[in-house]
C-alpha cells in the first residue's frame, strides 16, 4: 500500500496511458479496480497517520482494523482510535468506532459526514447476476430494513416440496411430500425489495425501534444513531416508553388475549434480545412456554423469544 501511495504520487502510471493510478495497479497485479482503489485510499491514510502506520506495521493492527479506521481517521482522533482498535476485534470494531464518534463529534458533523458518504452502486457477476451494496445514514437504513422484514413476516415464502415416486404419472401412488425447501434468509430479503419496489409493500404499516439511554441512542440491533436526529422525529412519532425497574429489567406486564400486545412484545424483546434457542436475530416470534392451550393467558414470564425457524 505505501508502494501504491508512492507510484500514485510519482505519476509514472500515466507513462502506459493508465487513467488513474488504480487502473494501473489493477492491470499489473490484476485485481479489481475496486480493490487497487481501496489500497491507494489506504497507502495515503498511512503516510498521514503514523501512529496507525506503525501500529499495522507491526501487527497491532490487522489489515481489516486499519481498512475500517482509515475511514474516519484525522490528526486529532488518531491516538484514541488506534488504542480502541488494539482493543477491540475486528468484527466489533466498525460499531464501536460509530459509537466513539457520536460520542467525540458535534451532531451536525456527524449528520454531515454520514450524509456525503451515502451511495448505491451496483455490477454484474460472471453468473449474470446484478450485485449491489448500499451507504446509507441510519435513519434512513432502518426504515429499509423494517420494511423489509415486516414484508417477509407478513407474507410466508414460497415452498417447493420433493417427493419420492412411489408410481407413475398415470395415477400411481406416490409417497407424502419428504422435504420441504424453504428460501434462506437472504433470499427472502430479496425478494421482499423487489416487492416492496414494485409497490406490493404499500399496505405494511412498520415500526422503527430507537433505543434511548443514559449511554446514547441505538437502533434496535445496537446502530448508534444521533441524539439529533431523534429529537428531529420525535415531535411527528408515536413513542412508546418502556419503564425498567432499580435493576434494569423491564416492568412486567399481563393479559388474558391469545397473542402478546405491544407493550408485552417489548418487554420480552428486551428481555431476551434473541431466540433463547440458537441465539438468532432473525424474524422473531414470541412462543408461549407452556402452550396458550394449556395455560389459557400471556403472561411476560410465560413468553419466549424464538427465531422462525425454531419457533416452527
Amino acid at each position: 500500500m505505501h508502494l501504491v501511495a508512492a507510484l500514485d504520487r510519482s505519476g509514472e502510471w500515466v507513462l502506459d496511458g493508465s487513467s488513474t493510478c488504480a487502473h494501473w495497479v489493477a492491470d499489473a497485479l490484476d485485481v479489481e479496480v475496486s480493490t487497487a482503489r481501496e489500497w491507494l485510499r489506504i497507502g495515503r491514510k498511512l503516510q498521514a497517520h503514523q501512529l496507525i502506520d506503525e501500529a499495522f506495521a507491526d501487527g497491532r493492527l490487522s489489515y481489516t482494523k486499519v481498512r475500517t479506521l482509515s475511514r474516519v481517521v484525522t490528526e486529532q482522533n488518531e491516538a484514541e482510535l488506534c488504542a480502541l482498535g488494539e482493543r477491540t476485534r475486528a468484527g466489533l470494531l466498525p460499531r464501536a468506532v460509530a459509537a466513539w464518534l457520536l460520542g467525540h463529534e458535534e451532531p451536525e458533523e456527524t449528520e454531515k459526514r454520514q450524509h456525503d458518504a451515502r451511495s448505491l452502486s451496483w455490477r454484474v457477476d460472471p453468473d449474470g447476476m446484478v450485485v449491489g451494496w448500499f451507504r446509507l445514514p441510519p435513519a434512513m437504513a432502518a426504515i429499509l430494513m423494517v420494511a423489509i422484514e415486516a414484508r417477509i413476516m407478513r407474507f410466508r415464502p414460497r415452498v417447493s416440496m420433493s417427493t419420492e415416486s412411489g408410481g407413475d404419472a398415470s395415477g400411481g401412488a406416490f409417497s407424502p411430500p419428504s422435504v420441504v425447501e424453504w428460501p434462506s434468509v437472504s433470499q427472502q430479503r430479496a425478494d421482499a425489495l423487489v416487492d416492496l419496489i414494485n409497490g406490493g409493500g404499500v399496505t405494511i404499516d412498520t415500526e422503527v425501534i430507537v433505543h434511548v439511554r443514559a449511554d446514547g441512542c441505538t437502533l434496535d440491533d445496537g446502530t448508534p444513531i444521533a441524539g439529533t436526529i431523534v429529537e428531529r422525529i420525535a415531535p411527528e412519532s408515536f413513542i412508546r416508553a418502556l419503564i425498567h425497574d432499580a435493576e434494569g429489567h423491564p416492568v412486567n406486564a399481563s393479559g388474558r388475549q391469545r397473542h402478546p400486545n405491544d407493550r408485552q412484545k417489548r418487554v420480552v424483546h428486551e428481555r431476551d434480545r434473541a431466540c433463547v434457542d440458537c441465539g438468532s436475530t432473525e424474524f422473531l416470534h414470541y412462543d408461549h412456554v407452556p402452550d396458550f392451550d394449556k395455560s389459557k393467558r400471556t403472561l411476560i414470564d410465560e413468553l419466549r423469544v424464538r427465531c422462525w425457524t425454531c419457533h416452527r
